[in-house]
């Protein structure tokens, strides 16, 4: 589902304010950079500001309804393309068919809006052929550079582009957005602490495999603390078997930090920033039977385990070490 004006407003204030005040005052820059973190919204935003910029209802921010609005929504607007790489990077041959494609007039309008993701990805010979595209700007023209490593793109492009620096979504806002997606409210603040990525959130909400890496997180947590002589044999049985690899087992560590973290939280007074909601009473139980030192000691123990998991490390062997750690604080 394409976001909105307003949702992207929520997600970056900043940004979306300096887009409006130039639409308001009809001075759109001919060139823009969007450079921020994967996740932080730099496509919608671009395609949200090419609907602006063609919307029939020529209002600051796009009306979603009218014709233009509606097929740049589903990609098939003659006068709006969009620059993808190809493979691992983006070439000359596909900078050389946008400017050919440019250079015929306008199917409904003198307007054009072109959108290059990745722009870092360029080979040599494609930002060079940009170069000359943006040294010739048209007063209808409006070029939007996407990308994560704006240190890789040749200065002198750099130099044509008004630059707009995304920021790095906050736990919170990801979260409000999850929930009005219709996600639970009891997997939206783990999601969102999991990425800073909305989109990312989005497909790890649909993965079976989160939801059952999840279960297994929590799983290891009772056994820990109901049922501390089962730990080994619950490593042995049910975690191992099913984290088998390495990104799998570092995203089941960082639950288990979040559920530490979420018992200190309490122990602090900070129960408003618990990620495991539905786990409250339990961690709560947990929170007074312990100390904050301990507590502390074993987030130390899972931070440390994290760390090795990446190294040369057997890892049936650190969790069974994490779990000696752990049970004893």
């Amino acid at each position: 589902m394409a976001i909105t004006w307003k949702e992207m407003q929520a997600l970056q204030p900043k940004v979306m304010r300096l887009l409006q005040n130039s639409i308001e005052r009809n001075r759109l820059a001919h060139a823009y950079l969007f450079e921020g973190r994967k996740g932080t919204g730099k496509l919608d935003a671009a395609f949200l500001l090419a609907k602006s910029f063609f919307c029939l209802e020529q209002k600051s921010e796009p009306c979603e309804s009218c014709r233009n609005c509606q097929r740049i929504t589903s990609g098939n607007h003659p006068d709006v393309h969009a620059v993808f790489p190809d493979g691992l990077s983006i070439k000359k041959g596909q900078i050389q068919l946008l400017q050919e494609e440019f250079a015929k007039t306008g199917l409904e309008s003198q307007k054009k809006l072109y959108i290059i993701s990745h722009a870092d990805k360029m080979t040599t010979n494609a930002a060079n052929s940009l170069l000359k595209f943006l040294e010739e700007p048209s007063n209808e023209t409006i070029a939007i550079l996407l990308t994560e490593q704006p240190h890789k793109l040749l200065d002198t492009i750099r130099s044509r582009c008004q630059v707009l620096s995304f920021q790095s979504l906050l736990p919170e806002s990801i979260e409000k957005e999850l929930i009005k997606q219709e996600i639970s409210p009891s997997l939206a603040p783990i999601l969102s602490n999991m990425t800073s990525s909305l989109s990312e959130a989005l497909e790890l909400s649909r993965n079976e495999q989160f939801a059952e890496t999840r279960a297994k997180v929590i799983k290891l947590y009772e056994v820990l603390h109901q049922r501390k002589g089962h730990a080994f044999f619950y490593i042995q049985d049910q975690w191992m078997p099913f984290f088998k690899e390495k990104d799998h087992q570092q995203m089941g560590l960082d639950m288990l930090l979040f559920i530490y973290r979420d018992v200190l939280s309490i122990q602090i007074g900070h129960e408003d920033k618990i990620i495991f909601q539905d786990l409250f009473q339990i961690l709560k139980q947990h929170a007074l039977q312990s100390t904050q030192q301990r507590v502390t000691n074993q987030i130390l123990a899972v931070l440390e385990a994290k760390k090795r998991l990446f190294s040369n490390v057997n890892a049936h062997s650190l969790m069974e070490h994490l779990v000696l750690m752990l049970q004893e604080g």
